[in-house]
């Protein structure tokens, strides 16, 4: 049986919504103000049944905006802090791009020392071909003048992370009860004191929305508005914007043994991420995909069963509110990446890599990606709605910032954290959105 009232009712159990379980039970202990008994967590199906267990699991400092960068140096210490609970491989992350990026990746590095966060920058077509074909003695990747080689960072294997990351919420003495699906919230003067579920209703004094892509549907139960009004920096306004856009990720596993993929030494390369401007061909017939920048990302892994990746997000070709009640369904149409993105993929390793030229037919053929439910800058969204709703909205940069849910439980105790400042709703009001790179990628 689910209690009928709580102090802190968490729903989701993924990546935010058991990090924030698990750091609000240690606080509450470390204060003497409480227990894991004062928290409980709800989920609809099960420990990481939704964006967090598909995640490809990328663990990166890579962004042009400061406040993502900031907030991300904070994650990979979490990460760190533990790396075999959390299935950590710190193996470091590439970024290799265009002469038309050159300017943004120099300032990502620029922020990056000015932070502490190590990284090394390679500028010039030749001094960046040299740098990978001393990692790689098959690198013939076109378009390349500029490179960011972050130490830190790497990538988690997704279900064995949310496992070791729930073994420590239970530790704490915090309940997980999977299996209940909220039906509604009830406000009263202005709060939310209590949602139905499936199995009963549940009060609480404080709420954590930690649902993914499922963000469209408690915000609606929330009664919060499903368009906003939208100031850019230069004061022009965007009226009746959609508060959710709906992308399909792009993601997929070459069925080879990750060996197969290691770099001159032997070991385990770190994860690499290209942009490039240069023409992509067809790796088999030859034809021309495009000749506008293209971005792919890559990495061997174990938990995967190959070399696993992904490229840039398809906008979901129908309204918000008509997307699919399951997302993470397998027959949902935005769960499974098409042939373009194949073709895509494939030729695009070919174009990094002499080893996977003519590779496309171990491409594996299974459901892969998932949709994400962005925000209307495409950056996450942490604040208290309906005075005691803390609602962590990722915009699908979700799996790789578990250091959020430390920062949203001191919050939750009272204590306002710099780091989250600049992801407050408020930002759509006053104009002071992130700044935009020239990354063909949605989220950076």
């Amino acid at each position: 049986m689910i209690p009928q009232h709580v102090r802190y009712l968490v729903i989701g159990a993924g990546i935010h919504g058991l990090s924030t379980a698990w750091h609000l039970a240690t606080e509450l202990q470390a204060r003497g103000e409480g227990s894991g008994d004062d928290v409980l967590v709800i989920d609809k199906a099960d420990i990481g049944a939704g964006a967090s267990g598909v995640a490809c699991g990328v663990i990166r400092n890579n962004y042009f905006q400061p406040a993502m960068r900031e907030l991300m140096a904070h994650s990979v210490g979490v990460w760190e802090s533990d790396p075999e609970a959390f299935s950590y491989h710190d193996v470091g992350y590439i970024q290799l791009a265009p002469e038309s990026m050159h300017a943004d990746v120099v300032q990502i590095h620029a922020e990056q020392r000015a932070i502490g966060y190590e990284s090394v920058l390679v500028e010039g077509e030749r001094a960046c071909r040299d740098y990978m074909l001393e990692m790689f003695s098959d690198w013939q990747a076109p378009g390349i003048s500029v490179l960011l080689h972050e130490k830190r960072g790497g990538y988690a294997n997704n279900h064995a992370s949310l496992r070791g990351l729930a073994a420590k919420v239970r530790g704490c003495g915090v309940r997980i009860a999977t299996g209940v699906t909220v039906t509604g919230a009830r406000l009263t003067g202005g709060a939310v004191t209590a949602v139905d579920t499936d199995q009963g209703t549940i009060a609480f004094d404080k709420l954590v929305v930690a649902v993914g892509p499922w963000v469209r549907d408690t915000w609606a139960m929330l009664e919060l508005p499903s368009a906003i009004t939208v100031t850019m920096p230069d004061g022009s306004k965007i009226h009746n914007h959609p508060m959710w856009t709906y992308w399909a990720l792009q993601e997929g596993t070459l069925n080879m043994d990750p060996n197969e993929f290691m770099d001159n030494r032997g070991t385990f390369p770190p994860v690499i991420h290209v942009d490039s401007d240069a023409p992509l061909h067809d790796d088999i017939d030859g034809s021309l995909i495009t000749d506008q920048i293209w971005g792919i990302y890559y990495k061997p892994d174990f938990h995967f069963g190959g070399v696993q990746g992904g490229a840039s997000p398809q906008r979901v070709p129908r309204p918000a509110d008509q997307v699919a009640v399951d997302p993470y369904g397998t027959e949902s149409p935005e769960f499974i990446v098409g042939d373009d993105f194949v073709r895509m993929w494939t030729s695009a390793l070919a174009a990094c890599h002499k080893r996977f030229e003519q590779k496309r037919s171990l491409y594996r053929d299974e459901p892969s990606g998932g949709i994400g439910a962005f925000t209307p800058d495409s950056f996450p969204i942490f604040d208290v709605f309906r005075k005691n709703a803390y609602v962590i909205a990722d915009a699908n940069h979700g799996y790789k910032m578990i250091g959020v849910g430390a920062l949203v439980a001191r919050e939750l105790l009272g204590e306002s954290q710099a780091l989250l400042e600049p992801f407050r709703f408020t930002r759509y009001e006053t104009g002071e959105l992130h700044p935009v790179s020239n990354s063909p990628f949605p989220w950076s």
